[in-house]
C-alpha cells in the first residue's frame, strides 16, 4: 500500500498501526512486567533494596549508547533493517533472563535485552510520523499511547501474578517480541528513504532542529516525565506498598494496572482533545497533577486512600506523554526523523537509567517518603518549564 493510499484508511484499521502496537507493547514490557516483582526478586537473589533498581538501570543504559547510532542507520538504510534484528535480540535475551542463577548474570542479560530495546521506542514513534499525517498522526499517537498504557496495565498484573509462583517467570514474557519481529518483516509497509542529504548536511540539519528553545524544553519535559515515572512511581511505589502496607506482588500489580487502564482511556481521546486544547496546555496540566500526586503519597497511612492519587496519575500520563511525543514528532522531517526521535529516546533512557539509581541513594538516606518528596521536586521543575514554554 502506498503512503497516499494509507492516508485514506481509517486509522484503527491500518495494519501498520497494529504492527506499531506490537513494537510498543514489546518496548514497554521490559520494565512494567518486572516492576511488581522487584521485591520478590530482591528476596530471592538476596539483593538489597537500594540495589534492585539496577535491573532497570542496566536495561535502560544501552539505549543511551546505541539509540543515536541506530537512528542514523534507520534514516540511511531503512526502518525495517534496524527494527527486525532489534526485536529478535530483545526477545531472545529477555527470555534467557528466566534461566539465570545469579544477580550478576541477570544484570548482563538485562543489558543485552536493553541493547535490543534501544531502537524500539524511537522507531515506533518514527513509523507513526512516517505513515500518518495531520490529525491522523495525533489520533494514531493517542491510540499508540493507549496501547502502551494497556501494556503497562496488563504486564504488571501478569508479572505480579507470575512472580507469585517464581521470581523468574515474568522474564518469559519477553519471548512475545519474536513473533512481532516476524509480522513486521512480512507485513510492515516499507517507508521511502531520502538520501538527498550528504552526511555532513544531515547532521547539521539535525543539530539545527534540536538546538531550539522549544525542542530543548520538550526534551527537558520528557526527561522529567520519565524520571517521575521510572523513579518515584514504577520503582519505589511498589516498594512503598510492600513495606508500609504489606501488599503482595499480585495486588501491587493490580493497583498499577488500574492506573494504566485509566491512562489508556485518556490517551485514546488525544485526537479529540487536541481539537480543543493545545498539546502544551495538556502537558502543563499533567505536570501539575504529578506535583500534587507525589506530595500526597507520603501523607497516606491507609491503603484505600492510595486509589485516588494512583487514578489521577493515570490521567496525567494519558494527557502528557502522547502530547509530548506528538509535538516532537512534528518537529522532524522524514529524512532525519529516526535520528531526531532517537535523541528523544536517549533522553527517556537517561531518565530510566538515572532515576532508579538516584532515588535508590535518596531511599538509603531518607527512606521511602524521601523518594516521593524528591519526585515532587522534579514535578515542580516540570511545571516551571511547561509554564514558561506555554507563555512563549
Amino acid at each position: 500500500m502506498s503512503l497516499e493510499e494509507n492516508q485514506q484508511t481509517p486509522v484503527l484499521k491500518d495494519k501498520n498501526l497494529h504492527i506499531i502496537f506490537g513494537i510498543t507493547l514489546s518496548a514497554v514490557m521490559g520494565v512494567s512486567s518486572i516492576a511488581p516483582a522487584l521485591p520478590v526478586i530482591s528476596r530471592a537473589l538476596d539483593v538489597s533494596t537500594d540495589q534492585i533498581g539496577l535491573l532497570i538501570t542496566v536495561f535502560a543504559l544501552p539505549g543511551i549508547l546505541l539509540t543515536p547510532f541506530l537512528g542514523v542507520l534507520a534514516d540511511r538504510f531503512g526502518r525495517k533493517r534496524i527494527l527486525i534484528p532489534s526485536l529478535l535480540l530483545y526477545g531472545i535475551a529477555g527470555s534467557a533472563c528466566a534461566f539465570t542463577t545469579s544477580f550478576d548474570q541477570l544484570l548482563w542479560l538485562r543489558f543485552l535485552q536493553g541493547s535490543g530495546s534501544a531502537a524500539l521506542g524511537a522507531l515506533n514513534i518514527t513509523l507513526i510520523g512516517d505513515l500518518f499525517q495531520g490529525n491522523r498522526r495525533a489520533t494514531a499517537m493517542g491510540y499508540n499511547g493507549s496501547v502502551l498504557s494497556v501494556g503497562t496495565a496488563i504486564y504488571p498484573a501478569i508479572g505480579g501474578f507470575l512472580a507469585a509462583f517464581a521470581w523468574n517467570y515474568p522474564f518469559l514474557l519477553s519471548a512475545l517480541a519474536i513473533p512481532v519481529a516476524l509480522f513486521a518483516m512480512i507485513y510492515l509497509d516499507p517507508v521511502p528513504i531520502s538520501m538527498n542529504l550528504d552526511i555532513g548536511e544531515y547532521f547539521q540539519k539535525i543539530k539545527d532542529r534540536i538546538f531550539t528553545r522549544q525542542v530543548l524544553s520538550l526534551f527537558a519535559c520528557v526527561f522529567l516525565t520519565f524520571t517521575i515515572l521510572y523513579g518515584g512511581y514504577i520503582t519505589f511505589l511498589p516498594i512503598f506498598l510492600d513495606e508500609d502496607f504489606g501488599l503482595s506482588s499480585t495486588i501491587i500489580g493490580l493497583m498499577l494496572s488500574g492506573s494504566s487502564l485509566i491512562t489508556a482511556i485518556t490517551s485514546s481521546r488525544l485526537g479529540k482533545l487536541t481539537k480543543h486544547f493545545s498539546e502544551l496546555h495538556l502537558i502543563l496540566t499533567g505536570a501539575i497533577l504529578y506535583l500534587f500526586i507525589f506530595l500526597s503519597f507520603p501523607l497516606i497511612t491507609n491503603v484505600w486512600y492510595m486509589a485516588l492519587p494512583i487514578a489521577v496519575f493515570g490521567v496525567a500520563q494519558g494527557i502528557n506523554i502522547p502530547s509530548l511525543l506528538n509535538l516532537l514528532t512534528g518537529k522532524a522531517p522524514s529524512e532525519f526523523r529516526a535520528a531526531f526521535l532517537a535523541v528523544n529516546w536517549v533522553v527517556i533512557r537517561a531518565a530510566q537509567t538515572i532515576a532508579p539509581f538516584l532515588l535508590g541513594i535518596v531511599y538509603l538516606y531518607t527512606g521511602i517518603r524521601g523518594t516521593f518528596f524528591f519526585t515532587a521536586g522534579a514535578a515542580l521543575l516540570f511545571v516551571g518549564i511547561a509554564a514558561v514554554s506555554l507563555r512563549r
